[in-house]
């Protein structure tokens, strides 16, 4: 009888666990009509295509691409792309804006994940069309994830940038790089291990990436970009010049309001290209 009760238990159980990895209630209840209000969007993966991890091995570090199917030309391509992480505290997780001269629309990044939660990409081409492509991922504790005792020597290196380029770079097509820059990107929810006081947040909210002064890529980011964001992105060097990346952050009283923010500092770094 003790063994029947446990299955029937157990039983009862699977249509939750089943809801658990396919809630979208969140995004149906507030953050569409929050983003999208009265935009019609398609769920499929024939312009992008979501991938992460099922089960992350570290929830602060939650490695995430988004694979586009499209090539960027001038008549169509990839205008914008917001990353959200339905179940986090700030659910926003970046909006990326691509150009023609990005070549590609791939976007790689690592992010934090507060607990089980679908993470969707919505991609929007020069048309107006938007489209929807997620993942359930399986993680815990990512936007609350202690602050290491090495916090003060990451801020001596705060805003050093390091790019890295795809080997066998052409003339004319698109080449994957890399930008590393060196930012805590605290998310006002990290207990500091030595002072035992929650850290205020303090994250790099904007981005831009050009190429001889052309435009590759600008972001709006926040929280949910990990400690030193790493992001991997194209475009394409025609002629030998400049990559450049600019940056800001901000601090915030509280991790899930813009209300009261202070900017922060401005940096920027060049990176010659000899294709």
């Amino acid at each position: 009888m003790k063994m029947l009760r446990k299955f029937a238990f157990l039983i009862a159980l699977l249509p939750l666990a089943a809801l658990a990895e396919d809630d979208d209630s969140t995004w149906n209840n507030v953050l569409k009509s929050q983003f999208f209000a009265g935009k019609t969007i398609a769920e499929s993966n024939e312009v992008i295509e979501l991938d992460a991890p099922y089960r992350a091995e570290d929830p602060a570090i939650v490695p995430v691409k988004v694979i586009s199917k499209i090539p960027q030309g001038k008549d169509k391509y990839i205008k914008k792309i917001w990353v959200l992480v339905d179940k986090n505290p700030f659910p926003f997780v970046g909006e990326f804006e691509f150009f023609p001269e990005s070549g590609k629309a791939d976007l790689a990044m690592r992010v934090r994940v507060n607990t089980y939660s679908n993470i969707r990409a919505i991609a929007e081409t020069n048309d107006g069309q938007l489209t929807m492509s997620k993942k359930f991922v399986k993680a815990s504790g990512g936007c609350s994830a202690p602050v290491g005792a090495d916090l003060d020597e990451a801020m001596k290196r705060l805003g050093k940038v390091k790019f890295r380029l795809d080997e066998g770079l052409k003339s004319g097509q698109p080449t994957e790089a890399q930008l590393m820059i060196s930012h805590p990107n605290l998310t006002g929810m990290q207990m500091d291990q030595m002072t035992r006081y929650v850290r205020k947040s303090h994250f790099i909210d904007q981005l831009k990436v050009s190429f001889n002064n052309k435009p590759v890529l600008k972001a709006k980011i926040d929280i949910a970009i990990s400690a030193d964001p790493n992001f991997r992105f194209y475009f394409v060097p025609d002629q030998p010049g400049e990559l450049k990346a600019e940056f800001s952050d901000i601090s915030c009283e509280s991790p899930t309001s813009r209300k009261v923010c202070d900017k922060g500092a401005s940096y920027s770094q060049q990176y010659a290209v000899s294709p």
